[in-house]
């Protein structure tokens, strides 16, 4: 199984995926982790990954045009007969749980896509990802712990990376009671460019009312449109 992180702080993962099993399983081409510097696959020469919010807002977004092109060429990289999945690490995504872990280890390529700053632009969840995920109720600085989080969960469970005995005596397995914690709320945000065009005859474009300039529009569209975030 292949795990393709795309980040901006590729450094973080070096210590914790060379040690004890995960590096092993490594070692005995039993998985294969390709961490991806996001900043590569801008085009400006500062190498820009981030820029202001549409409609105003602290903090920064992550732009949309270089997660897009990262996933596109790791997917040109994916073996036919394999299964993949695209998964966006976000506060607001589903819960991450053994469950989850177990359908991933039947994949052939999970791409984890580790956000940073204020947020990612929406579309990315919209248009590139197969679905956002979290790790718990609490906000973090970034994506990099949660996709550490899911590869560790993830590769203990592909054959012969853990003895199939040990897996099965552990208490967190799939009859293991799933309790609802209270969530606050957030909304979709967007940063340039306003229009973006995958391909010809697609375009993705930021909601109109976040150009106009009308706060008071701009609050009631995000109060419609908040979606859950755990804290």
């Amino acid at each position: 199984m292949t795990f393709d992180i795309i980040t901006i702080f590729p450094s973080i993962f070096d210590s914790y995926f060379r040690e004890s099993i995960i590096k092993r399983a490594q070692q005995e081409d039993l998985i294969k982790i390709n961490i991806h510097n996001l900043r590569l696959y801008t085009t400006d020469k500062h190498k820009t990954v981030d820029d202001k919010p549409f409609g105003g807002g602290a903090g920064m977004i992550v732009k949309l045009e270089p997660i897009f092109k990262a996933v596109t060429a790791l997917k040109k990289l994916k073996v036919k007969s394999e299964k993949l999945k695209v998964v966006l690490l976000s506060a607001k995504g589903k819960k991450f749980d053994q469950n989850v872990a177990n359908k991933f280890s039947k994949l052939g390529q999970l791409i984890l896509i580790c956000g940073r700053y204020e947020g990612v632009d929406e579309r990315v969840a919209k248009h590139i990802a197969d679905m956002e995920l979290s790790i718990g109720d609490y906000v973090l600085t970034g994506g990099e712990l949660p996709a550490m989080v899911v590869v560790d969960a993830v590769a203990r469970l592909v054959p012969e990376v853990i003895k199939q005995e040990s897996l099965a005596e552990e208490s967190f397995s799939l009859k293991s009671k799933i309790y609802n914690l209270e969530s606050n709320l957030e909304y979709p945000q967007y940063t340039r460019p306003e229009a973006f065009n995958p391909k010809k005859g697609i375009c993705w474009k930021v909601p109109k009312i976040l150009l106009s300039g009308n706060h008071k529009k701009i609050e009631e569209w995000r109060e419609k449109h908040k979606k859950q975030i755990k804290t």
